[in-house]
Formats: structure tokens, sequence, C-alpha cells
């Protein structure tokens, strides 16, 4: 990532994992489709009720393993490779503890979230139940998201591909045969899950075994010289910074859950989709985080800002693309998540498909978000992007609120747009006030 143009080289490596992104969306939309249409309506009224605080602890897993490697990257483009190892088992002693810690506080909150959340008693148990099976897989994740973190940090975005894609034809083989072979019901969407996840971490192990600047030795695994602090620093607001937005998500699902289930399904059916829209910005992000970090850590401040230019043309012109296909087939494409009585059926499509149009409108203030966030972890300030993931809190929960009063249900549409647009205000403001300081430091040096 430290020589060649910027686009080329970002496109490339944001490729792949795009493609894994579209294998980890093609098992979350398998799921929602067997669950919808196979189990009908409540039950995925109740994926929809569990989808927050579930996000909320999943992506607290992420956002540690994605700080945890930012150190990684700067080393390795350093070519400090006995630093990279040192910061490679730290964190691999913080990831353990941290998944654990976050399995046990996940098991406890279920309930009391789930009824805090106004969740209908109709559909309570199935969330319930499928939660506690997620959360029990809590350390599986852990392991996947620490050791694909380390591999992208070193520029390798093929293997997390293939192991999503394992993972993903498992999950959906595993669907077929656990909800609509077996029965299990929302129950058997979850096992399948959490057993594809496992075949996804043991693709990453492999490969990072193989890697020999990644071997480990005994001494490696410590923490030491203020290195668990330094780490801590970038995955803690990381982590952070996603459960401030899920907590945002949460109030919404609670204001969602006034609306009465059927509002419920089309409104999981579109979130569920909407994981569609974002995979190509989740991908820029990662690419970003490497592109970022590697040439702060090889002292190229102009490539820096010469890539962050360069991603945020290719991300605008894919989030045009992808907006344009959703708005023409959205609702055929909706159609295959639902099912079950008739006037219930056509609220939640016509809910569903009013919720993704918006959504779709503005999706280049999304696009936009990723790359600017990831830019500004990159540089190793993931503070700054906690405080945009604050801003989004207050943009998602205002506008619900206020609009939802005003308009009813559909006013929860409008929070999520506003809620990038709010925290686009402050990334960009912070990205080139980060910029201008690395530029004079470049200088002065």
């Amino acid at each position: 990532m430290t020589a060649g143009r910027p686009a080329p080289l970002i496109f490339a490596f944001a490729l792949p994992l795009m493609a894994g992104n579209v294998f980890q969306q093609l098992y979350t939309l398998v799921d929602t489709m067997v669950v919808g249409k196979v189990l009908g309506v409540d039950a995925l009224a109740a994926l929809g009720a569990a989808d927050w605080f579930n996000w909320m602890m999943l992506s607290a897993v992420q956002g540690l393993a994605q700080g945890f490697a930012i150190p990684l990257a700067q080393h390795f483009g350093a070519g400090q490779y006995d630093r990279l190892r040192r910061a490679a088992g730290a964190s691999v002693l913080l990831g353990t503890a941290s998944a654990l810690l976050l399995t046990g506080a996940g098991q406890a909150l279920v309930l009391p979230v789930l009824h805090l959340l106004r969740t209908p008693d109709e559909i309570i148990g199935g969330a319930g139940l499928y939660l506690r099976i997620m959360f029990a897989g809590i350390p599986i994740v852990m392991a996947f998201n620490l050791l694909a973190s380390m591999l992208r940090a070193l520029g390798d975005g093929r293997t997390p591909l293939l192991a999503m894609a394992a993972s993903s034809l498992t999950n959906i083989a595993l669907d077929m045969l656990f909800v609509m072979g077996f029965g299990w019901g929302i129950a058997g969407a979850a096992a399948a899950t959490l057993i594809a996840q496992s075949v996804s971490a043991l693709c990453c192990l492999v490969r990072v075994v193989g890697v020999d600047i990644l071997h480990l030795a005994r001494d490696d695994l410590r923490l030491r010289d203020g290195l668990g602090r330094r780490l801590l620093a970038l995955g803690a607001p990381m982590a952070l910074q996603n459960c401030v937005i899920a907590v945002g998500g949460m109030i919404l699902t609670a204001i969602v859950n006034g609306f009465g289930v059927a509002f419920i399904a089309g409104y999981t059916a579109a979130n569920k989709f909407f994981g569609v829209l974002e995979m190509a910005a989740v991908s820029y992000g990662y690419a970003m985080i490497t592109y970022v970090g590697q040439n702060l850590g090889a002292g190229h401040v102009l490539r820096i800002r010469q890539g962050v230019r360069a991603a945020l043309l290719i991300a605008g012109a894919t989030s045009l693309a992808i907006a344009a296909v959703t708005l023409l087939g959205g609702r055929t494409i909706l159609s295959a998540f639902i099912s079950g009585p008739p006037d219930q059926s056509a609220l939640a499509l016509d809910t569903a498909y009013r919720y993704l149009s918006v959504m779709s409108v503005c999706l280049p203030a999304l696009y936009g978000l990723h790359v600017v966030r990831s830019a500004i972890q990159g540089m190793g300030n993931t503070v700054l992007p906690m405080v945009s993931g604050v801003m989004e809190l207050f943009m998602r929960t205002g506008v619900a609120l206020a609009l939802s009063r005003l308009i009813g249900g559909p006013g929860v549409f409008y929070a999520e747009v506003s809620s990038w647009m709010g925290a686009d205000i402050v990334l960009v403001t912070s990205y080139l006030i980060l910029l201008k300081r690395l530029q004079a430091k470049a200088k002065a040096a």
C-alpha cells in the first residue's frame, strides 16, 4: 500500500473484501428469507426485535479487533516485525478476556433489554432464545475478527474472503437443514450462524499459522511497556463507538415496536437488506484503515491525502450505482422475505420498500462516512470517530422521536439517514484538522 497509484491499490484491496461481504450478506439474507418465509411474520419480527442488541454486542467485538490491528498495519508499513508480533500477542490476550466478559454481560442482559425495548409478548420468547444462542458464540466471533484483522493489516484481503465464502455456504446449508428439515425454528437459524462462524475462524487461523512474521513466541504473549493500554486506547473507543450507534438503534427499535408486528417485520426486512447496500462501504473502510496505517508507518503523508480523495470518488460512484439498482428492483427483492396473512404481508412490504428507498437516496452520505472514519482510525485516532458515533446517537434518536410523533411510523425512516449526515459533519472536519497537523509535522521533520 506504500507504493503505486492509490486508487487502483485501494480498489484492488477492497474488491476481495467486498466479495467476502457479499457472502456474509448472502447468509444474512438467507437467514431472513428462511425465517420470514418458513416461520412467518412473527418470527421475522422476533429477529428484528433482537437485531440492534445483537449488533451492539457483535460490533463491540469487531471494534476491539479493528482497533487492536491498527498498530499492526503501522508496524508492518515501518518494517518493525518484532513490535508487530508483540502487538499481535497482546491482542490475543486482550481479545480473549474481552470475549469472555462480553459473553457474560450479554447473557445477563437479554431479557432486561428486550423488556426495555417494549418487545411485544408474542415475539419476546423467540427474540430471547435467538440472542442467547448468538451471545454464546461471542468468543468465536472474536477469534474470526482478530485473525481477519491481523491478515488485513498485512494486506491480505483474500483469506478473509475465502473464509467468508466457506462460512456462507455452510450457513445456507445448515439453515435449510435445521429450520426447514429438522424444524428447529429460530433457534436453528442462530445455531447455523454460529457453526458457520466457526468455519470462517478456522480458515483464518490456518492462514495466520502459515505467516512467518506472525509466529508468536511465548514472550510475545505478554502485556508490557504500556502495550495493553495503548491497544485498549485504540480498540475501546471503536467498540464504544459501535455501542453508542447501537444504543440509538435500540431506541429506534423501541419506537418501531410501538407500531405493531407487521411494521416491525417490514422494518426488519429492510434493515437486513440494508447490509447489502452497505457492504461495499464497509470494504472501502477496511481498505482505508490498512492503506492509511501502512503509509503513516512509512511516513508517506501526501499519499494519505491522495488515497482518501481517490477512495471518496470510488465510493461515491459505487453508492450511486447500488442506489439505482435498489430503487428499481427493491420491492421485488423484499417480497422474498415476507409471508403471512395478505393484509399483514402487504403492510410489511410497503413499510420495507419505503424505508429502503429513503436509505438508497442518501447512500453517498453513508459511503463517505465509512471512508473518512476509517482514514481517521488508520491515523491512530479512534476517539474522534467515537465522537461521530455520539452525533449519530443524537441525530438518530432526536429525529425518530420528533418525526414519529408528527407523521407516525414513516418518521423513523429519516432517523437513520439523518445520523449519517450528522456524523459526516464531525468526521470531515476532524479529518481535515488531523491531516493538516500531519502535514505540518512532516514538513518540520
